[in-house]
């Protein structure tokens, strides 16, 4: 028997053996429910043939093509990456709506024997979800901003909180950028709609009752915009401010972005992309000591010149409640290890407030 259902929460999708998406490959791509695998019913070039022919051509011919190539995907499937399943397999099927291609998986999955599960409303449903989450509902979370200016260790610190188990939301990595005119990272950025699902499968797994620390953004990362409802509890949400010498953050800057610094045509058009205020010669100045390899050099000037002001101008923090300013003095490990027990401490405090 075919089940149905309409609960995405993160027990419901974990209960499943696997998630199976069967739209084509570039839908799959746009994006897709969390943990979701691609088995397209049809192919992109196949989809856009079978269209092609329903609009400009015979319905019944378009439909009679779709039919067979549907049947000898589905096949390949059951004989490719299904056929390591025995008859226990659990699980849950979507394509857009949850209309002919799910449909037509789940009838051949349930004759199999497999106990298979599709997903009413398809995609679509679950692009509802995160709407409602993202867009039209206050946040149910609390977050506090983990604050401070360039190279002062945020990311770092973040990782070395989570396992101390706090509750830690790291915007960048599920955005895929680091925030900076250095932030791009191998394969790009997923889209809008990617990342707002990265987001809410993040938010779905976090226990509303604890705070969350969230590294202080702007509302932007990269090309990515932080949606409404959690840029709203951001805004108004308390901050720890990281506070570190220029010196400490461009030697921390220096290590952390060394993928950049070992590339010299990556890091000189950064350069170039430098905000227009920036003079010619004082940008002209910055890619010289880059073809120099004077990394730590360049990255003290960045801080000093373009990374500070710009953090000054955002005023992020003149309207904010500091609830405390942890200091870190040296660049080693050993000074955040200390900074992240002073942060756990006071995500404990708030905790218990």
């Amino acid at each position: 028997m075919i089940r149905r259902t309409v609960d995405l929460s993160p027990g419901a999708r974990d209960a499943f053996d696997a998630i199976i998406d069967v739209r084509s490959p570039s839908e799959f791509a746009l994006d897709h429910i969390p943990g979701a695998v691609n088995l397209p019913v049809l192919d992109d070039a196949q989809r856009a043939a079978v269209g092609t022919e329903y609009v400009q051509g015979s319905k019944f011919l378009a439909r009679r093509s779709g039919a067979a190539l549907v049947a000898r995907n589905i096949a390949a499937h059951l004989e490719g990456a299904l056929a390591v399943h025995g008859g226990s397999f659990k699980p849950l099927v979507y394509c857009w709506r949850g209309g002919q291609r799910s449909g037509a998986m789940v009838t051949v999955m349930d004759q199999v024997g497999w106990p298979v599960t599709v997903l009413d409303g398809g995609y679509q449903t679950w692009r509802r979800q995160v709407k409602a989450a993202l867009y039209d509902r206050p946040l149910a979370h609390r977050p506090v901003l983990l604050d401070g200016p360039t190279g002062s260790g945020k990311t770092a610190l973040l990782h070395l909180l989570a396992r101390r188990g706090v509750q830690v939301l790291d915007l960048e990595a599920l955005a895929a950028h680091r925030g900076s005119l250095f932030g791009a990272m191998p394969g790009g950025q997923p889209s809008q709609k990617a990342f707002e699902t990265r987001l809410h499968d993040a938010l779905s797994r976090l226990e509303p009752a604890r705070p969350v620390l969230v590294e202080a953004e702007s509302s932007k990362i990269g090309a990515r915009i932080i949606p409404p409802s959690l840029w709203a509890a951001m805004s108004a949400a308390p901050a720890l401010l990281i506070d570190s010498p220029a010196a400490v953050r461009a030697a921390r800057t220096v290590r952390d972005y060394a993928d950049i610094a070992a590339d010299p045509a990556a890091l000189d058009a950064a350069l170039t992309r430098l905000p227009r205020h920036i003079g010619k010669e004082t940008v002209s100045g910055w890619r010289a000591l880059a073809a120099a390899g004077e990394t730590e050099a360049l990255a003290a000037a960045l801080i000093v010149d373009h990374y500070d002001p710009a953090y000054r101008r955002s005023g992020r923090t003149g309207d904010r409640v500091v609830r405390a300013v942890i200091r870190i003095g040296a660049p080693d490990d050993e000074a955040l290890e200390q900074a992240a027990d002073q942060v756990a401490e006071e995500m404990g405090a708030i905790s218990a407030a």
